[in-house]
């Protein structure tokens, strides 16, 4: 299989050898993009039948989330049984393998460039399964985009692309992946580079949509082409709905916050052991299991059955608040639930609730409670992930209907304020990163870097050379009009030295000859000359212009040179690349 994929990528590679490096290969990436979309979507569909299938033989009702018909024995043991068996598991994982879902994504792209490796991908299938199955309070999306993500960039490795077009497949194996769980492309890719990437560039939009819209045709052949939920025609009655609208924003934003928070409090606990912590979870789930099983599993029938006016009052609200905090109990104390699914039951109950208190305040304007639920939707997905386009995107192509636009950009953008302005919470990812100890650079300067391979300004025009040659050998080597000399030691290059020198010095020294009629000295020493040299050290060639910066700093070197392994104990050089190279092309994209 690695070899399959290499020769792929050799060939990609060597069609586009100067520009698949840069911002601007969008036809070699577009390719990719399309490649990532369709195993990504072929991912997800097994991932998605590898939940719905025991379930469908396990639960006594119809579909795969019927936990409520379950008799109450069964709902407390259930989740109780599914941590003792995740406690055991994640118990024997290293702490680094136990890091699952999106933030995990995001942490692989910020400190490792976007490379994910096959046994994080197996951790997760095996995790996002369980935790589903067993009746934790979770969802499919959080495991879908890791695992998008994952086969991505496990795709780009085995190609040995540069870091920035596997940073730019991770991309598109996110967007793929919502765009399969949810089927909606176009808030696939706001969500990949909203959310995951937090950055948006024309270079990376082509292969991310194409991802998006394949992963949802590999889904729609299996699943039709009805979005993830069936919500009926809604409409907006009266601008007078607008002050209450107003009002539900603010409550959604508060509750936003209030989840975040005991997510991050959570986060005191994370010295103690995880077997202890997933324990300690499981067991505060099984009161809701029982009191509240809508809370169990990802709860899409009871987000159902809100759109569509199904549910009383009460059952909305202590569905919505036991959601919220039993899901961020458990996944605070090391539970591996993703909360995107959460975060949109909480806004459909919680939306819905305050619909029906509207429709017994004005009940001559309220609009339908499917209505208020789609907009508690838009409005907690956006202040949860702090990414009111994503929601806004999300929100269009779930209800397919344009009246919703207004009174969504008004709520989902108050609550995202409410949330973030009035109780200072970034978005959950970030707060999640932030107590593992880690941050997110999404800088400018970081972020134009990232973009680009040193393999797209290094300088090609170099020669290795050995530190001690003859005046014949110096002479051959210059009739090739190198601009650098690599010099060679007794444990590869030493030195970067600029091939005019040598030549100043060979003509400098045959003049002086020819004056005392004297023979030119037969050896040099390339460290022993008048030269301007430089200290080099070596740079992948995969390699991101941030990672080369960093390697500046690391090493103190004055120079990188550009290496790859062609074989084993093989490495071929393929440039070099000055700091002042990477300065130069910064000030020149930006100006």
């Amino acid at each position: 299989m690695n070899k399959f994929w290499h020769k792929i990528g050799e060939k990609l590679i060597t069609a586009f050898p100067p520009r698949f490096s840069g911002v601007d290969s969008l036809p070699q990436l577009a390719i990719l993009g399309l490649l990532s979309g369709l195993v990504t979507g072929a991912v997800i569909l097994i991932f998605r039948l590898a939940i719905e299938w025991p379930l469908e033989h396990f639960l006594p009702g119809e579909g795969s989330e019927a936990f409520e018909s379950l008799d109450i024995l069964t709902r407390g043991l259930l989740p109780l049984a599914g941590a003792l068996g995740l406690g055991l598991l994640l118990h024997r994982l290293a702490t680094q393998d136990r890091k699952v879902g999106v933030a995990h994504v995001m942490e692989r792209l910020n400190y490792h460039q976007g490379y994910i490796t096959m046994r994080s991908a197996v951790i997760q299938f095996i995790l996002g399964v369980t935790t589903v199955v067993t009746g934790q309070s979770a969802g499919r999306e959080g495991p879908a985009v890791h695992l998008g993500a994952a086969f991505s960039s496990l795709m780009g490795q085995w190609m040995r692309l540069p870091n920035n077009s596997i940073r730019t497949l991770v991309a598109c194996g996110c967007a793929a992946a919502i765009s399969a769980s949810f089927n909606t492309p176009i808030s696939g890719v706001i969500f990949a580079m909203e959310v995951v990437m937090m950055e948006y560039t024309i270079a990376g939009f082509t292969p991310i949509i194409l991802a998006a819209v394949s992963a949802a045709i590999v889904t729609q052949v299996v699943y039709g082409t009805e979005p993830a939920f069936s919500v009926p025609a809604l409409t907006m009655n009266s601008l007078l709905e607008i002050p209450w609208i107003l009002v539900i924003a603010i409550v959604i934003g508060i509750a936003a916050a209030l989840f975040i928070r005991l997510v991050d409090s959570m986060g005191r606990f994370n010295d103690r052991p995880i077997f202890l912590r997933v324990i300690i979870a499981g067991v505060l789930m099984v009161p809701a299991a029982i009191l509240v099983p809508q809370t169990m599993g990802i709860g899409y029938d009871t987000v159902n059955e809100t759109i569509n006016g199904e549910l009383g009052f009460w059952l909305l609200l202590s569905a919505g608040a036991a959601k919220l905090v039993i899901t961020a109990l458990t996944v605070g104390l090391g539970m591996p639930s993703s909360i995107i699914g959460p975060t949109l039951f909480m806004g459909a109950t919680l939306g819905g609730a305050m619909g029906l208190i509207g429709a017994e305040i004005i009940p001559e304007h309220a609009s339908s409670v499917g209505f208020y639920a789609m907009l508690g939707m838009g409005a907690m997905m956006g202040a949860v992930l702090q990414a009111p386009l994503a929601a806004l995107m999300a929100l269009m192509e779930l209800t397919r209907n344009p009246h919703i636009i207004l009174p969504g950009m008004l709520i989902i953008t108050t609550s995202t304020l409410i949330t973030s302005e009035a109780f200072g919470q970034k978005s959950l990812f970030l707060t999640v990163l932030k107590s593992q100890g880690l941050s997110y650079q999404s800088s400018p300067v970081i972020q134009a870097l990232r973009r680009v391979s040193v393999a797209a300004i290094m300088d090609k025009s170099i020669l290795r050379i050995e530190r001690h040659l003859t005046t014949e050998e110096a002479r051959k080597a210059l009739k090739a009009e190198p601009k650098w000399l690599v010099v060679e030691g007794s444990n590869g290059p030493t030195s970067l030295l600029p091939a005019v020198d040598l030549a100043r010095y060979l003509e400098d020294h045959g003049e002086v000859a020819a004056e005392n009629d004297a023979e030119q000295p037969k050896s040099i020493d390339l460290m022993d000359i008048p030269a301007n040299r430089r200290d080099i050290a070596p740079v992948q060639y995969q390699a991101t212009l941030e990672e080369a910066l960093q390697e500046f700093e690391t090493t103190s070197a004055e120079a990188l040179y550009v290496q790859r392994h062609v074989a084993p104990m093989i490495q071929r050089i393929y440039g070099v690349v000055l700091k002042s190279d990477i300065e130069s092309y910064y000030q020149y994209r930006r100006s």
